[in-house]
């Protein structure tokens, strides 16, 4: 089966057990294609807001962001080994219009590979998947990676 060209690949993760399937599918079509990959996580700082009703402190955030970074750069150094041209960006807010729209346009993503779920079915239930969301708004080629046990 003969691949698309794509030139920019956006990974969404979100540290969810399919997180290393969706890395290591993105992995591969940015080597088979030759494109850059852009690795992104996203934090909903408000989501912490509303459960514990206070302001979450700065050194929350930070430390927060600091464990994320520290993630992602493992991520980061796992696509460089395998020869692929990779950025990793952390973004707060909303993770539906992010992932669907404004980073794909601000980074010229041509594909997005996320995974089906990262969420149970209540938290779907309650906050709709963000997969669901993409994949009826996203500006761009969406593929689906599936947790192997779920392919069964």
């Amino acid at each position: 089966m003969a691949l698309n060209k794509y030139n920019n690949i956006l990974v969404p993760v979100d540290g969810s057990a399919v997180t290393e399937s969706i890395l290591n599918r993105g992995i591969e079509i940015a080597k088979d294609t030759g494109a850059h990959l852009d690795i992104l996580n996203i934090l909903e700082v408000n989501q912490f807001n509303q459960t514990y009703g206070s302001a979450v402190s700065g050194d929350v955030v930070f430390k927060l962001t600091e464990n994320t970074e520290n993630k992602l750069n493992q991520m980061k150094d796992k696509a460089i080994a395998a020869g692929v041209d990779v950025d990793i960006h952390i973004r707060f807010g909303n993770p539906k219009p992010i992932i669907a729209r404004e980073f794909p346009r601000d980074h010229n993503n041509d594909l997005i590979v996320i995974g089906s779920t990262g969420l149970s079915a209540v938290e779907r239930l309650i906050v709709g998947s963000v997969t669901n969301f993409v994949v009826r708004n996203a500006v761009c080629d969406v593929l689906i990676v599936r947790p192997k046990d779920e392919n069964k």
